[in-house]
């Protein structure tokens, strides 16, 4: 005989109240293992990108529904972020300020349970895990519209910061304002990487509204909300934060728009078996050069995913190649590879082997 809507209701108690029971049970093996790692290394990263991964993949790969596999994600994600904090505070600087899509990229990762600290620049980021106020950083390495961010890219010259992760942030933009009427639009403010990720239909539909550079989509959002007359092109997280309305949602003019960004440590991230290394390195300037740096990879079997150049700013006409490979720097083909390479580079710094983003 089918159950009636009340005896469904007891039966979710039942299960809400075996699932806390669990949680907390698991938040104790937690608590023993970070005692545990405090042990052996006082100074060893809590948080294990390659333990995260594998928890995922084997949930996901056990999932036989109805529940989505995506949402295991999520909220793992927060019951992983919860332990974490348990374990000790973690700090997370990044560029800020709130509700950037920085921001959305460190919940992403991180989750919701640590202590997220927001600065001004990407150098900022870099100093403040340098100099150990926060256990990592965040930053935009390079977006699927607009390119390379090479502010990072040359931060990375002089730092001895490790890359620890990368995160995958889809980038959707609205246009948001107080009232969400577009007819009372007399100005458009953003960060100068939103308004031209927005130009066409910026063009197409408010041609005559002048635009604004600001400092972040997210300032853009804050400056709406004592000037009913401005819009911002902003997240919808800056728009819930700021108690804006959506005149347009996805204004984007890739909807293929993603921004990767790079999880700085000064610790190593793990191997998992499903990796990515970043190398930095600078060749002989001779004819064939470049070709001479990268017949090794290809001749080990390695594919490489991505290389940019950027002048070394210490010589004229030196340039400094970011190169990004797959597999682990403790592969044997990987380490045998980057071995041949560094031979015939003028210099060469392994930037980390890390998680490829999934």
């Amino acid at each position: 005989m089918p159950k009636d809507m009340p005896e469904y209701r007891k039966e979710i108690d039942r299960i809400d109240d075996e699932i806390i029971r669990l949680l907390n049970e698991r938040s104790k093996s937690v608590i023993e293992i970070g005692r545990l790692k405090k042990e052996k290394d006082a100074d060893a990263n809590l948080h294990t990108a390659g333990r995260e991964a594998e928890i995922i993949q084997r949930l996901t790969k056990l999932n036989t529904g109805p529940f989505p596999s995506e949402a295991i994600r999520s909220v793992y994600r927060e019951i992983m972020s919860a332990s974490l904090s348990l374990e000790a505070p973690q700090r997370v600087a990044y560029l800020g300020p709130r509700a950037t899509f920085t921001h959305m990229a460190c919940m992403q990762k991180f989750g919701s349970s640590v202590q997220y600290v927001p600065v001004q620049s990407i150098k900022e980021v870099f100093n403040e895990v340098e100099r150990g106020r926060a256990n990592f950083g965040v930053v935009p390495i390079e977006n699927t519209t607009e390119g390379v961010v090479n502010h990072t890219l040359d931060m990375f010259i002089d730092s001895n910061l490790r890359i620890y992760g990368e995160i995958l942030q889809e980038v959707s933009h609205h246009l948001l304002s107080k009232s969400g009427l577009m007819e009372e639009v007399k100005k458009i403010q953003s960060h100068p990487h939103a308004l031209a990720q927005c130009r066409n239909w910026l063009e197409t539909n408010l041609r005559h509204v002048p635009t604004v550079e600001v400092a972040s989509t997210a300032r853009a959002a804050e400056m709406c909300v004592d000037d009913p007359t401005s819009a911002a092109i902003a997240s919808e997280l800056a728009g819930q934060l700021y108690g804006l309305k959506v005149i347009k949602a996805r204004i984007e003019d890739n909807l293929n728009n993603f921004t990767r960004f790079l999880v700085l440590s000064q610790k190593p991230s793990e191997q998992t078996g499903k990796d990515k290394t970043s190398l930095m390195l600078s060749v002989k300037d001779k004819v064939g050069a470049l070709y001479d740096l990268l017949r090794p990879f290809a001749s080990h079997g390695i594919s490489m995913t991505k290389i940019e150049s950027r002048p070394s700013q210490r010589k004229a006409w030196e340039y400094i190649f970011f190169v990004d490979v797959e597999g682990h720097i403790n592969d044997d083909r990987v380490s045998k590879a980057v071995e041949e390479v560094k031979a015939r580079c003028l210099f060469m710094k392994t930037l980390g082997s890390y998680p490829a983003h999934s």
